[in-house]
């Protein structure tokens, strides 16, 4: 695993091990951030779920101006902190070491990209969204990672799901508002 572009380019970064681990791979992180590019140099970024940190150190290394990682895993913020300090980026970065959805309901913070990769098949891109919709800013864009099969609503309060893009398995669902659609139609790529 290591960051693909910008300032930390090629920095190995460190992940953790088990069964229960699954890291996004170079190509679905390369899609991820082709259909952001342009949104986010100069973003605050939500990486929710971290694990590694490895989305939002993407983020950073990109030009992103704050990136917060929510992980409840001890070991989860222990590896996102050392992938922080060997990439560089800690100091535009917080680490918040609690539940998402406590995270969500007690944040005052708006974001203007969320970066959404839950363990797969629990649900939880489902129950995250509605109390994350609240917290983006008026143009935000949230992008969830999910297996193919794994429902995902239409609508989420003001956001709509915009796009999906297949890779193998693995499912990118992009969420926004109807006003800051960019003319992409829903389909597969």
């Amino acid at each position: 695993m290591r960051v693909i572009t910008g300032t930390a380019r090629g920095r190995k970064l460190a992940a953790l091990e088990g069964l229960e681990v699954r890291p996004t791979t170079d190509m679905v992180k390369e899609a991820m951030f082709s259909i952001l590019q342009f949104e986010v140099e100069g973003a605050v970024v939500l990486d929710l779920f971290a694990g590694s940190g490895q989305l939002g150190i993407e983020a950073l290394s990109r030009g992103a101006r704050l990136c917060v990682f929510v992980d409840s895993s001890r070991e989860s913020q222990n590896i996102t902190r050392q992938n922080l300090q060997h990439t560089g980026l800690a100091a535009a970065s917080r680490v918040a070491a609690m539940d998402y959805a406590a995270f969500l309901r007690s944040t005052r913070e708006t974001f203007d990209i969320a970066l959404l990769d839950p363990p797969y098949d629990k649900g939880l891109v489902a129950e995250a969204l509605p109390l994350l919709v609240e917290k983006m800013s008026p143009g935000g864009a949230i992008l969830c990672e999910t297996r193919v099969k794994e429902p995902l609503p239409e609508r989420v309060g003001e956001f709509c799901r915009r796009k999906t893009y297949r890779y193998g398995k693995i499912m990118l669902t992009l969420y926004r508002r109807p006003e800051e659609d960019s003319g992409e139609g829903d389909g597969d790529r």
